[in-house]
């Protein structure tokens, strides 16, 4: 990478103008996107502005349009809604209006225009663009701008990023808000479920999503719900009556709640809409259950966004700078967007394309189709609620295989959905599953139980562990441990933890040249808020872990407004794993995060400090600092903020924080418990399949390498790698991969935080087909 090309991100914009604007239904996030564009923006030396009001704002012009500063977006990270307002625009509908629209830019010089908002404002963008010379013509015709202006301003360049917390967008695995908007919805349902329980009642939740069951169908997994009723996925013509069984079953095996989940777009196979009212009226007259409803309505806009809406706002808010400063007349207008935890632009519209093929599909009632063209994602989603929804587990006692189950290392949320997953998908495929308590510990000492399908029930929500964890390790007791494999005829393992899960995982590896008992398929599922597991970009609990932090990191900073001229120093965990600090710094816009993995020395923290200095000049006074726990020996917590406060004397004051133990805590975030039961179904399918290739002459002998892996999520899809195979990723002294892909989002938080840095412009999402991404690889 040469020193121009570095050069070039910082001039990239010099003599371009941006306008950002809001359209459409509000979400979750999107002034992350705002906050992103502007200072990206400004970074390369772009004129950056605002567009109140949305395309309203476009068509007024006047003061809606304002230039805006770096300090203009201080503090919007963690406001929901759209602080630059966001309104549904007749006249832009009107070509007279987007005249008007196209004269207030020309006369702003202004030719890139970002729009963050769902399908129908991207193809409003769209279409202004495709008009734009025609516009051009016209008002020069009228005199309004001059050849000059006119040809200044020869192209538009449009960016799109869909901000919806529907998930309605075909191309994009996530839309910014509807995480979110998840969080709002789970936080509703555990509330409920509390309230339920207690009664004896049962829950209809409608929850919102008119065209789209992506809300709907994630909540029912999140939560467990015996029922879900989506637009994409009618029920059968009987469903009445295989609702009422499915209830009365859930109730005769002990449960005391039953929860329903409905879209408010739901329909049943002749298009015919299935209201909340009409799910209850049918328990009550059926059943005669006590039965409420709840309408979650705009609860589910509102609020403060997660930390991965605030992630996903800022890397699409950089990425949207890029494609449009990059941008050409011949590049088709591209929405940037998600893919695994890949940047991708698609052509903005294929993309409406599609959604608007899944709304047609829908409509001409081909339901197979539209689910089809909802993607990968979806599918899956659906496959694994109908398995843990619809299937019957068998009756006969006598399992065919028996697999047990455990948590290892420390706890972290999510840790039970995943249990949960496991023992119901193993008893679903007729397997006997045994729970192991206390880790490799309670394997060795026979702390081992029979689970039935009950024994997991409601365990969706919980945090921590369950059935026990312990950071012990099997080597030094694997003869007890092979004692007990043969005792209770365990045939396979899933362990379900973090490193010391994968490090015991090789121990177990190791052992089967001693013992043969140890010659039975194991699969890792990480789980651990340190996110530092080889083979997994993703681990079960960092989710959580990181909205944790966030929550947090908002109250100090509220905090810091306050009193002004303060900058706090925030300890998070991690170990020597850099994930959660550089993520939480990202979402909670930190002006430094030091962690292990990038080196500082001295001369690092001074120029931090020195940048502190600058700050308290301008109208935000206050900073925020974090530090991962081992990131480096001398460079303590402690020594941090000894320094600061010495050179901070006159100037601000510093404070310091340890987080500790909170963030292995509280009830799992829908990201985590999506993730983990999915994670949960996918490895006893894989354990299932694993067993029947291993049996021979009557008993199990698995002893290559790929009966013992870890399953991870890489870039766009859930893979199985051999424990062995990964040996040579890890980097054992620190307990971290050598590897980690969100080492690259690194200089974005630099850069949001004001650092002259260079940015290495190389590594950029370069235009692809949507049709492709329909075939290929298997997101999760």
């Amino acid at each position: 990478m040469t020193h121009e090309e570095h050069h070039a991100a910082r001039t990239l914009g010099k003599g371009k103008a941006i306008a950002v604007l809001t359209s459409g239904g509000d979400a979750q996030g999107m002034n992350a996107a705002v906050r992103a564009v502007v200072r990206v923006g400004i970074f390369t030396g772009a004129r950056v502005f605002f567009v109140h009001e949305g395309y309203q704002g476009l068509v007024d012009g006047g003061e809606h349009i304002r230039e805006a500063t770096w300090e203009s977006v201080s503090m919007m990270l963690q406001l929901g809604g759209t602080v630059i307002g966001s309104a549904r625009c007749k006249d832009f509908r009107e070509r007279e209006g987007r005249l008007r629209a196209a004269h207030n830019l020309v006369k702003r010089g202004i030719t890139n225009l970002c729009v963050i908002g769902g399908d129908g404002s991207l193809t409003g963008a769209d279409t202004f663009r495709s008009e734009w010379s025609g516009l051009l013509n016209d008002l020069q015709k009228e005199g309004k701008i001059t050849a000059e202006e006119a040809k200044k301003s020869s192209y538009l360049n449009i960016v799109g990023l869909v901000g919806s917390i529907d998930n309605d967008f075909c191309g994009t695995d996530m839309t910014i808000g509807t995480d979110s908007a998840l969080h709002r919805i789970i936080e509703i349902v555990d509330a409920i479920t509390t309230t339920a329980q207690s009664h004896q009642r049962t829950f209809v939740l409608e929850v919102m999503g008119r065209h789209c069951g992506y809300l709907a169908l994630v909540t029912s997994l999140s939560c467990g719900a015996d029922w879900v009723f989506i637009p994409e996925c009618p029920p059968d013509d009987d469903w009445e009556e295989h609702l009422c069984r499915r209830l009365s079953e859930t109730r005769t095996r002990g449960s005391r709640l039953n929860i329903i989940i409905v879209a408010e777009g739901a329909i049943d196979k002749h298009g015919k809409p299935i209201t909340s009212e009409d799910v209850k009226n049918l328990v009550v007259k059926r059943l005669g259950y006590d039965t409420r409803v709840t309408v979650l309505g705009h609860v589910q806009r509102g609020g403060t966004p997660s930390a991965f809406d605030r992630i996903l706002g800022s890397r699409m808010g950089v990425e949207a700078v890029m494609a449009l400063l990059e941008g050409t007349p011949d590049t088709p207008a591209c929405v940037v967007s998600l893919s695994g935890n890949q940047a991708v632009r698609l052509p903005l519209m294929e993309c409406v394309q599609v959604t608007k093929d899944v709304t047609k599909a829908m409509s001409e009632k081909k339901f197979d189709e539209a689910l089809k063209l909802r993607g990968r994602s979806f599918m899956n989603n659906w496959e694994v609620y109908k398995l843990l929804a619809h299937v019957r587990p068998p009756v006969s006692k006598t399992g065919l295989h028996t697999v047990a189950v455990m948590n290892v290392g420390a706890p972290a949320a999510g840790m039970n959905a995943a249990v949960r997953s496991t023992v119901r998908i193993g008893l679903i495929q007729g397997n006997r599953v045994l729970v192991v308590h206390d880790g490799f510990e309670g394997l060795a000492k026979g702390q081992i139980e029979e689970a039935g399908w009950s024994y997991v029930g409601g365990w969706t929500g919980q945090g921590g562990s369950k059935l026990g964890t312990k950071r012990t390790l099997p080597k030094k007791n694997l003869e007890q441990i092979s004692a007990n494999i043969t005792k209770f005829n365990i045939q396979g393992l899933v362990i379900i933890g973090g490193f010391e899960a994968y490090t015991g995982g090789l121990e177990l590896m190791e052992g089967r040249k001693q013992y043969d008992e140890l010659c039975i398929p194991f699969v890792i599922i990480p789980a651990t808020v340190s996110n530092n597991v080889p083979g997994s970009d993703f681990s079960v609990g960092a989710d959580t872990a990181l909205n944790t932090i966030c929550t947090t990191c908002d109250r100090i900073k509220q905090s810091a407004a306050g009193t002004k001229r303060r900058v706090f120093i925030i300890e998070t965990m991690g170990g020597y794993c850099g994930y959660l600090a550089t993520m939480a710094g990202l979402a909670a816009g930190a002006d430094a995060a030091y962690i292990f993995e990038e080196p500082f020395t001295i001369r690092d923290l001074q120029a931090n400090v020195e940048h502190l200095v600058q700050k308290m000049k301008t109208t935000v006074k206050r900073g925020l600092v974090l530090r991962n726990e081992k990131c480096n020996e001398n460079y303590t917590t402690d020594f941090i903020f000894n320094l600061y406060s010495e050179e901070g004397k006159g100037i601000f004051d510093s404070r310091k924080n340890v987080l500790g133990h909170m963030q292995q805590g509280g009830s799992p975030t829908p990201f985590d418990r999506n993730f983990a039961t999915k994670m949960g179904a996918k490895a006893m399918n894989w354990m299932t399949g694993k067993i029947k290739e291993s049996y021979r002459n009557g008993r199990i002998f698995a002893n290559t390498p790929d009966s013992g892996c870890v399953l991870g999520m890489r870039k766009r899809a859930l893979v199985f790698q051999p424990v062995t195979e990964l040996k040579d990723q890890t980097d054992f002294e620190h307990r971290i991969p050598k590897e980690q892909w969100w080492l690259k989002l690194r200089p974005i938080l630099k850069i949001l935080a004001k650092y002259e840095i260079e940015l290495d412009t190389s590594e950029h999402a370069h235009l692809e087909h949507i049709n492709r991404k329909r075939s290929g690889e298997a997101p999760v």
